[in-house]
């Protein structure tokens, strides 16, 4: 597995526990880094994705609620709130990633982590906010 691919795992895995706990995300990384040995497994780059989504996590979930036809973003399974988040964010937060980087890297953690559904419903939210983000 690529650097990269490992840290929005690991970015993942702060999100969804935040997120399963009613914490804050950076609260959760915050304790995380603070144990140790985690440096190792918790990259900056998962740090940096942390960090984003939080910062712009109002404006990921308005688009996320707006986009996911059928869904209101509470009802989603937790992993795919947390994929979206993160692939929303890398795709119009993050000039260094690839637009289609963002997309599958996303869609492959719900491929490994969550339903069988998740990754054609990932695909389809972040394949809309792709096709809009030059009017975002």
């Amino acid at each position: 597995m690529a650097a990269r691919s490992k840290a929005r795992k690991r970015a993942l895995d702060v999100l969804f526990e935040a997120d399963q706990r009613g914490q804050d995300p950076l609260a959760v990384l915050t304790a995380r880094l603070a144990e140790p040995g985690t440096e190792a497994a918790l990259p900056q780059y998962a740090v940096e994705l942390v960090e984003g989504v939080v910062a712009r996590r109002a404006e990921i979930d308005e688009l996320l609620t707006t986009y996911s036809r059928g869904w209101v973003l509470e009802r989603m399974p937790a992993v795919d709130r947390a994929a979206l988040r993160l692939g929303a964010w890398e795709l119009l937060f993050n000039d260094d990633v690839p637009d289609a980087v963002a997309v599958d890297e996303a869609v492959e953690l719900v491929r490994a982590l969550s339903t069988d559904d998740s990754p054609a419903f990932v695909n389809g939210v972040l394949g809309r906010l792709l096709e809009l983000k030059p009017t975002l």
